[in-house]
Parts: structure tokens; sequence; C-alpha cells
């Protein structure tokens, strides 16, 4: 009896050490964004056992000695956490780290448009970040759309192409907008005929990063990221619930309602925003015509994440945009008897849907999977004219990472397809296109030393009215110290010839004639980037940084818009291609200083771009060759936001060979924080500069403008205010 009793405690005690535990599993997470920090670390202080965190932000530390231990849990850039537990622990335990950023910390963040798992600070391509609270601050100032944020940026400038409808492209070092591809998580969703309004169409709130790649950046993406490319990162489902709201209303009598709300369900995730925005059609010049225009638009993004296991996510999410845009005449649009009034008014739809696989593998590769099915349809009606038509584009794309840290690879295979069908016309041609190009990619990441690392990518793409395209392109990144960085880069990119342009775009598509693709190539270029890094303490207390990069990007055989014949009235233009290039040269510096509460940005822009034909240089036009950004900001984490802004715009060339003034704009920005909720209040262009107190916008009577370039602000001094609510 007494050797069963102590059998059965022998064997009791046997089923205590089984249920006791030696692995600990933490998820570590961005005190700012809840985004899981992919690569942090965690130690066993004393110990040889350490672990680093997947794709999920998620350490599994097995084998912890008995007794107490202390666990460091560290990101490059943040500050370290401790955690002090007892093993063995009486049951598996899952805790959550959340990390706040210490110092300049954006040069940690994963950078997902170039697909790698190396930081920003780690890649040999240079890429710059808005994230975190400068993506909410950048936010607050316009948070109807994406213009200001991008145009505040160095080498970005957004140029306005209609002066009634506000629409606006981007521009990268000078070039054009159709050469900067903008994509949505890592979609091409913006191209081609979709690309017109989208600046103005897309709001910021649920956005967790925005990626800016300059220069060629073919290797992953395809054609049209001849001048650079910009990423816009959706926020996902983190282990916390999300629900934010925003409401802002501005002088100009604009009014903006966003909500964003994001959660996890076991294996199941979700994201929801929508947004409500509105304008009356606003003339602070009194010159008859609309600066803003009248605008009704919804917005509505629903996704739903599944989690088949902790390597694996699927996701599946379709976007809506229903928008009402009508600018000129404001007399007209305010409901008063107009002879002749003129207008310009834009309805779009557009309808996304996107679906997406990504499994993690325990040696580290990953597989990629996406498709997107993309329609839009806009309707452009102005006197006596109207111009309308149908998109339907689709992406897709398996791509898989392999290697390890010092040697990456990603190899993956796309198909895009981008179709356009113009309504019947009866004055002239439809535009009608098909276009479906093939693509096929490899790029490494080589660190071929703790002091070197080598970035190579190889693009062949077959287009199937234009052919073949071999794009070659190449990175390198020399560290010399933790002070002193250099990465100079180059490659070869192409752009394959549509009527959707600035240039048409200004004159909505009027009597704008096909391409004849039998007498058109594709516009090739070759472009080449050089930037120095330096980071200091000076004095032991100020933080400062200096960034400078030289560039430069050749265009051969642009198409360029010509007026060709005349039928009646109006002219017909047709897309040229005469012989010759088109190039852009400069270089960009950024200053930051930090020193306490406060901060210090200084950026400068030299873009001198020409045109080269016929044996003949002429300057391009609506580039400002000097640009000069400056934001001072005071700022208590978590709970007051003071900034101040000034930008100069050197002067830029019009048509007909005019120059246009050089100016500043001035802007003041405010946000108190309290724990679950912030009020703002901004001041944007306080000094009221506009184009119409020292130029013309139009020439010809009210009833039929003829629209000068746009090169200045046109709505002037606007205060706009909110509330944003974070649960």
């Amino acid at each position: 009896m007494k050797q069963n009793i102590l059998l059965l405690l022998a064997l009791f005690c046997c089923g205590l050490a089984a249920n006791a535990q030696d692995v600990l599993k933490i998820k570590v997470i961005d005190a700012e964004t809840n985004q899981p920090l992919y690569g942090a670390n965690a130690a066993i202080q004393g110990t040889t056992i350490g672990a680093t965190a997947n794709e999920k932000g998620v350490i599994t530390l097995t084998n912890i000695p008995d007794g107490i231990q202390i666990i460091l849990i560290s990101y490059v850039g943040f500050g370290t956490q401790e955690l002090t537990q007892e093993f063995p622990l009486a049951e598996e335990k899952f805790i959550t780290v959340k990390l706040a950023p210490e110092g300049e910390h954006m040069e940690e963040v994963i950078i997902s448009a170039t697909r790698s798992r190396r930081t920003i600070a780690d890649l040999p391509t240079r890429v710059e970040v808005i994230s975190g609270e400068e993506l909410g601050e950048k936010g607050n100032m316009k948070p109807g759309d994406i213009r200001m944020l991008l145009n505040e940026t160095t080498g970005i400038q957004t140029q306005q192409t209609s002066a009634t409808s506000y629409n606006s492209s981007i521009r990268i070092q000078g070039l054009d907008g159709k050469y900067t591809q903008l994509l949505k998580d890592g979609y091409p969703l913006y191209s081609g005929f979709s690309g017109g309004l989208s600046l103005l169409q897309i709001v910021p709130l649920d956005l967790q990063q925005v990626e800016v790649v300059k220069g060629a950046s073919s290797t992953l993406y395809g054609g049209g990221a001849i001048a650079g490319l910009v990423n816009l990162v959706s926020k996902t489902p983190g282990e916390e619930r999300e629900l934010n709201f925003l409401l802002n209303g501005t002088s100009a009598l604009g009014l903006d309602v966003s909500g964003f709300y994001s959660d996890t369900f076991g294996k199941f995730g979700t994201t929801l925003f929508a947004s409500y925005n509105y304008s009356d059609p606003y003339d602070p010049a009194d010159i008859g015509l609309t600066a803003i225009p009248e605008v009704n638009r919804l917005t509505l993004n629903p996704k739903l994440f599944y989690y088949p296991s902790e390597n694996a996510t699927l996701e599946l999410g379709i976007n809506t945009v229903i928008e009402e845009r009508t600018g000129g005449n404001i007399a007209f649009l305010e409901g008063e008897q107009v002879t002749n009034p003129y207008f310009e008014k834009n309805e779009t739809e557009r309808i996304t849907t996107r679906a997406g696989y990504s499994q993690l593998y325990e040696n580290g590769n990953s597989l990629s999977v996406k498709n997107s099915f993309s329609f839009f349809e806009r309707k452009i009606e102005i006197p006596d004219f109207t111009f309308s038509g149908d998109q339907l584009a689709s992406f897709s794309e398996i791509a898989y990472n392999f290697g390890d840290m010092d040697l990456e690879w990603i190899a993956g295979l796309n198909i895009v397809s981008d179709k356009f069908t113009q309504d019947p016309l009866e004055t002239s041609e439809v535009v009608d296109y098909n276009h479906i190009t093939y693509g096929a990619f490899l790029q490494n990441n080589w660190r071929i030393s703790n002091m070197f690392s080598l970035e190579s990518g190889l693009r062949t793409d077959y287009q199937n009215e234009y052919g073949w395209f071999v794009l070659p392109r190449l990175s390198a990144l020399i560290e010399f110290s933790d002070a002193w960085t250099m990465r100079l880069g180059g490659g070869l990119g192409y752009k394959t010839p549509t009527i959707f342009t600035e240039d048409a775009e200004r004159i909505q598509f009027r009597n704008v004639m096909p391409i004849d693709v039998s007498e058109t190539e594709a516009e090739r270029s070759v472009g080449a980037n050089f930037d120095i890094n330096y980071r200091t303490k000076l004095f032991e207390v100020i933080d400062f940084s200096l960034n400078t990069l030289f560039f430069y990007t050749r265009v051969n055989d642009p198409i360029i818009l010509t007026a060709a014949f005349s039928n009646g009235v109006n002219p017909h233009y047709v897309y040229d291609q005469p012989d010759g290039y088109l190039d852009t040269q400069g270089m960009e510096a950024n200053l930051r200083f930090s020193y306490g509460n406060f901060k210090l940005f200084t950026g400068y822009t030299l873009a001198d771009v020409n045109q080269h034909y016929f044996g003949e240089t002429y300057e391009a036009p609506l580039v400002a060759q000097h640009r000069l950004n400056n934001v001072l900001v005071y700022e208590i984490h978590e709970k007051l936001v003071i900034g101040l802004e000034g930008y100069y715009f050197g002067k830029q060339k019009l048509e007909g060979g005019m120059t246009g003034q050089d100016y500043w704009i001035f802007g003041l920005m405010t946000e108190k924080k309290w724990e679950n909720f912030s009020l703002f209040l901004n001041c944007e262009n306080f000094t009221d500069t506009r184009q119409t107190r020292f130029d013309d916008i139009y020439t010809g009577s009210i009833s039929d403008p003829q629209f000068r370039d746009i090169y200045a602000p046109v709505d002037g001094f606007v205060i706009n205010g909110g509330i944003k609510i974070n649960l």
C-alpha cells in the first residue's frame, strides 16, 4: 500500500513537471502604430538564450532555466524593456510588449515596397518614409486627400492640372506625373485613366505609412516607375482593437468625416474604413471661378483577414469610391441664372477588389500571391463637350523570398492588364486600347560584409503592343561607420504610351487623337542616384542628420502632345515622338536637428529639367528649379504638437515663353492630445499666397475661359480644424 502511494505521488510530480513551462511567447509592437516589429530581439539576461521576432512580431523563447529570469526586449531605434518572470511557468504565456520610439527611429522601419526583410537603414535602395506621428500630423492638414502630404516632401511637387476641378499629379525630381507609379500596398491601382483625380480621392486615415523610392524602380513593379514610386501602406489588424474617428471642417466650406476600425477574432481579423468628404464651391479671389470645386465623395473599404496558422495570412478586400466634382462659374454652381456658364463636371466611380495570400516558412522563406481587379468609370463634362469611358484593369502576381539576411533572393511572375473603352463621340475618334504585360523578375540583396551591401535586380517584360523590355538595376550601400553611409544606384525603365497625361488632362481630352502604335515606340529611360548620409550628436545634446542626394534621369523618345490641325474652332491634338530626349538632374539636401522637444527640418531641391529636340535645348515647363522646405516643430510626445512651416518655390517656365513669379507659403499646425482624443487646428497658407494675387489664371471671357498654367496655389489662406477620437 505504501509503495502504491509513493508511486502515485511520483506520477503526480511528473505530471506537474510536464505541465510546467520553459517556453515564453512575446509579441512586440510599436507603441505608436500598434504594428508588429519584425526583427525585434528578446534575450535572457546573463545567458546566451535569445530569439528574433517573425513577421507578426512574435518571439518564442525556449529552454529557459528555472528561477527568476530577466528578459530584455529590444529593437533598434526603440527603447528597451525588461520583463521579469519566474520559471517554470504554470502554463504557457503569451505576452504583448509595446516599445516606444527613441530618437530618430525612422531608420528602422521595415519597407514593404522593396519586399525585403531588412530595415530602411540596411537597404542599398534609398527609401523615404512618412509614418507614425508625422503621418498623422500631415494628415491633419488635408484629411480629405494626400496631395499636401506628398507636396511637402523634398524632391516631390504636386502639379495642379485643372484650375477649377483642383486635379493634380505627382512630379518626382521634376519629371511629368506619368513617370511616377502610385501603389496601394504594392498593387498598381492608379495607372492610365484611373490615375486621374487619384491624389484627391485617397484619404490618409487608414494609412500605416507612405514609402517613396526615387529613381529607376522597375525591377519589382515594371513600367511606369521611371521617376520613382509612391507606395501607400494600409493598416492591418493588431492584437488590440483600434477604432478611430476624424471630423474636420474648413474655412473654405469643406467637411471631412472618416472612421477606421480593426480587430482580430481568433483566426480572423478585419479592417473597415469609411469616409465622406464634402466641399462647397469656393472663390477666394472673387473672380467668378472656383478655386475649390463643389465635391461630394463617399469611400468604403472593408477587408477580411484569415490566419490559418501563425505564419499564414489570407486577405480579401474591396474598395469603392463614388464622387461628383464640379467646378467653374461659381454663380452657376450656387443656383443663379447664368447665360453660357463655364463648368467642369467630373463623375467617377472606382471599384477595386483585392485578394492576397502570404506564407512565412520556418526557414525564413516566404511566399506571396496577389490579385486585384479594378473597374473605373469617369465622365468629364464641359460646355459643348463630354469625355467618358470605362477602364478595366487587373494585376496578378506570385513572388517567393528565399535565402537569409546576408543573401536574400526575391523571384516572381506577374501579369498586368489595362483596357480602356471610350464612350463614342461624333466629333473625333475614340482612344480605346487594350494593354497586357507579362513580367518576370529576380532581385538579390547581398550583405558582402558589415561595411558593404549590394542589391541587384533584373526584370523582363513582354508588352502585347510594344514588345520586350529588359530592365537591369544595381544599388550599393557602404557603411563607413555608424555616422557615415553612402548609397549609389541606377537602372533602366520604360513607359508604354497612353493618352492619359497631364497635357491631355488640362484640356479634358477634347479632340485628342488615339496613339498610332505602328508609328510609336515605348519611352525608355536610364537613371542614377548617389547619396551620402551623416548622423551625429552636436555638443552632446543636439541630434543632427544630413542627407544629400544627387540624381540624373534621361528619358529617350518621349511622346508629347501637339496641336496638329484645326477643325472649325477647336484644334485636334496628336501625340508625336520627336527625335530627342528629356533629362532631369540636380540634388536634394535634407537637414534634421533635434533638441529636447524641438525639431527642425530643412530640405532643398534643385531640379534642372530640360527637353532636347532636333539639336535644341528647352527648359521644361512647370518645374520649380529651386525649392526649399522648412518645418520647425515643438512636440511633447502624446500631448502636444505645434509646427511652423515655410515653403519656397522658385520661378517656373510657363507657356508662350513666359516665367511665373517665385513665392513663399507659410503654415501653422497645432494639435493637443489626450488619452482617447485630440483637437487640431491648422492655418494653411496664412500669408494668402495665391496666383490670382500676382498673375492671371485665364484669358478671354468668364463664359469661355482659356486657362493659363497653374503654378501657384489658387485657394489661398484656409483654416481647418477638428477632432480625432481613438477608442
